[in-house]
């Protein structure tokens, strides 16, 4: 690990101003963050704990929804009555991932911001355009099993590994945030994450020191609420494929998927085709797929897997 200063700040616009400084960082629960300074992949040259900011509640909006601090940790996020009671889709999806020591630790902010995962990212020995921009794309034409197949692009198909965020976009949530000169904007999920295109090492579209402060819930839509991932193993694995669900008691559903591509994958047509079953929303999503010889599995994968979904609804 190459050495960094660090600071705690005591405001939020204080943090952010630090972390406008080239080479500087933001820390909490440091799941990602660490690990990925040991390999000497991320290599700031100053942090900034941001532990002591009191973005660690949940409180509801004037409006009937729910907002979230960003140091919320992942487990007290799942385990709070509002949210199995009327967002029971992300109490789910944050209860598949990663494990009770890393979810104790984690916090809303940063599972949204972690890195999109591939081995070759974390393997400094071989090209990766995440890692070093314009060297290449070891993937593609190399080990791509656990990799998107939407969404991807000549230089890069990595995977957004977060569970939560797949929930956080089936439900439309909104992401506030400050900059460095003080400015507020709310941003939708769906907007956060940027597909790789030709700069794959520019995952988000925060400007440089820009903090979450809180991820916002709209009014609770009620419905069913499921979360199915597939994995490897049956804990501590990232997704090959996860469906995020939102039945209506009117007959309509929302989806969002994992494990896909280099993003939360949401796509907005397949909803149209709800009532007509899981394979039509299937071949909805899947439209435009690109597989490499070991990923094309996910397809079919992605199909039996709304089918469970279905059944779990009770609309199979």
């Amino acid at each position: 690990m190459k050495p960094f200063t660090y600071e705690r700040a005591e405001s939020p616009a204080a943090a952010a101003r630090a972390a406008a400084r080239p080479g500087a960082r933001f820390i909490a629960g440091g799941t990602n963050l660490l690990d990925l300074m040991k390999l000497r992949i991320e290599t700031p040259r100053h942090l900034i704990d941001v532990n002591r900011l009191g973005l660690d509640r949940i409180e509801p909006t004037e409006d009937g929804g729910l907002r979230i601090g960003a140091l919320v940790r992942n487990t007290d996020l799942a385990a709070d009555r509002r949210v199995r009671r009327d967002y029971a889709v992300l109490s789910r999806a944050l209860l598949a991932g990663a494990s009770g020591q890393l979810r104790n630790k984690a916090t809303t902010a940063g599972n949204l911001l972690q890195r999109t995962r591939c081995p070759y990212f974390y393997t400094t020995t071989m090209p990766c355009n995440k890692r070093e921009p314009g060297s290449g794309c070891s993937a593609i034409d190399g080990f791509s099993r656990g990799l998107a197949i939407l969404g991807t692009g000549a230089a890069c198909i990595a995977t957004h590994p977060s569970d939560m965020a797949v929930a956080m976009r089936v439900l439309d949530a909104r992401v506030d945030t400050v900059a460095a000169d003080g400015t507020r904007r709310s941003i939708p999920v769906a907007d956060l994450h940027r597909l790789p295109g030709d700069t794959p090492h520019i995952e988000t579209v925060l400007a440089p020191g820009e903090l979450i402060l809180s991820v916002t819930l709209p009014p609770p839509a009620g419905g069913t609420h499921l979360y199915r991932k597939v994995r490897d193993r049956a804990s501590y694995a990232f997704a090959l494929v996860s469906v995020a669900a939102v039945f209506g008691t009117d007959g309509t559903a929302r989806f969002a998927f994992g494990g896909l591509a280099p993003k939360p994958w949401r796509a907005e047509a397949a909803d149209a085709v709800a009532a007509q079953g899981p394979q039509a929303v299937a071949e909805t999503v899947l439209a435009g797929a690109t597989t490499t010889r070991h990923t094309a599995f996910k397809t079919d994968l992605t199909r039996r897997t709304l089918a469970a979904v279905y059944a779990d609804a009770g609309r199979g």
